[in-house]
């Protein structure tokens, strides 16, 4: 299947003039020109000679960073492997073990947040396993890199700004700012951005400091959660289960109704039983189409989104927090035997919903919401369960329509 899938592939993109990203002769000469240029951006704002010197002076592209930049694990793996490892029994033991050993830490944290110490110690464990992998990368090094080209310039250019204005305001290193490819940095990987508006001392030294001390990390993030939104004592959401004819049109993360729609459209608790009650609007959010678990997202879970939005990252920080509460796991089985798509098949199934005249934005690999909702359309059209979950089998039907057409 997948061999006949990058037969259509090739053919499709071939078709429709589209190919994959590559490296050509003169990109590190057209990268240090951009290194170069920026130089103008960054003294416009504030930024100082010397500053960007001993930032940027010796910078090079990073063709890692450039690689991960095209195929970010929360949206090319797949999801139950994804979660295997973010929810892992490890993970969940290190975590209760932080919350009983740090609890001097957590504990005034949360009260004066108003966010969990489950949620916190969860994104913790999720950002970097507890301080253990918070990324080796030179941060000027990746931010220019993503800077300079691909899906993520209008990211990477504002943080590049932001990264150089920490450090002449912090009197950091360069050296000791390291961070992951994508510039986010420290315990709680923040981004620079972030760290310039909602940073905050935790342990009342005096300095910040979100790579060495913990206290300065958690009250940082407790702080940007809090900002976001967090209602304390409200559930993030839980897993449901749907009734066999479910219409899952609107079934999807970003769309919302009241609860009660929910539970007239047949919605149920994994045990059966009627829904809790809630005056919250809910998402119906389906991470593996309708083959997989099925659950209903609140308010607390968009907040999640904020800190990273991605919803299976959201969904691995909640269901950790709540294993470390000591709740059971997912009870619903993942389809296993899928194959996910790898960046090269999602660029064929946006090409070739594009060519049929659907409206999916931007064709960069990446499957959001107007792919979803034209996989959806075309899901519908084809009296198929249109649950907007891009897989191998619907690759192929697609790539054949569109090269029929």
């Amino acid at each position: 299947m997948r061999l006949i899938a990058a037969t259509i592939l090739a053919m499709i993109l071939a078709a429709h003039g589209a190919a994959a990203q590559g490296s050509s002769p003169g990109e590190d000469s057209a990268f240090a020109r951009f290194v170069s240029e920026f130089r103008a951006t960054a003294l416009a704002s504030g930024i100082t000679p010397q500053v960007y010197n001993a930032a940027m002076g010796k910078v090079g592209r990073n063709q890692r960073v450039a690689d991960l930049n095209l195929n970010q694990p929360e949206f090319a793996a797949p999801i139950w492997s994804y979660l295997d490892s973010a929810v892992s029994p490890q993970r969940i033991a290190d975590g209760r073990a932080v919350i009983a050993g740090d609890a001097a830490i957590l504990a005034p944290i949360a009260v004066k947040f108003g966010v969990p110490q489950e949620i916190l110690v969860s994104i913790w464990g999720n950002e970097s396993d507890y301080g253990r992998s918070m990324g080796r990368f030179n941060m000027f090094e990746a931010l220019a890199t993503l800077a300079y080209d691909g899906p993520r310039t209008d990211y990477a250019r504002p943080q590049l700004i932001a990264a150089l204005k920490m450090m002449q305001r912090e009197k950091y290193a360069a050296a000791d700012m390291t961070s992951s490819w994508a510039g986010a940095f420290g315990q709680t990987q923040f981004v620079p951005t972030t760290f310039l508006n909602q940073a905050v001392d935790g342990d009342g030294d005096g300095k910040i400091d979100l790579w060495n001390s913990v206290a300065d990390a958690l009250a940082s993030t407790a702080n940007v959660i809090s900002a976001a939104g967090w209602k304390n004592g409200k559930p993030w959401g839980y897993e449901v289960v749907l009734p066999k004819d479910f219409d899952y049109a609107d079934a999807d993360v970003d769309k919302a109704a009241p609860l009660a729609i929910w539970m007239k459209r047949g919605v149920k608790t994994t045990a059966g039983e009627t829904l809790p009650p809630d005056d919250e609007p809910a998402s119906l959010y389906l991470p593996a189409g309708a083959r997989g678990p099925a659950f209903l997202a609140f308010a607390n879970f968009k907040v999640i989104l904020k800190y990273n939005n991605a919803a299976s990252y959201a969904l691995a920080v909640c269901l950790l927090a709540d294993q470390l509460k000591g709740a059971a796991g997912i009870a619903a089985q993942w389809p296993r035997d899928e194959q996910p798509l790898n960046r090269d098949e999602r660029l064929a199934l946006q090409t070739a919903l594009a060519s049929l005249g659907y409206d999916i934005g931007k064709i960069d690999g990446l499957i959001g919401s107007k792919s979803r909702a034209a996989l959806r359309a075309w899901q519908e059209k084809h009296a198929l369960p249109a649950d907007g979950f891009a897989t191998e089998n619907l690759l192929t039907r697609l790539a054949v329509e569109a090269k029929a057409d």
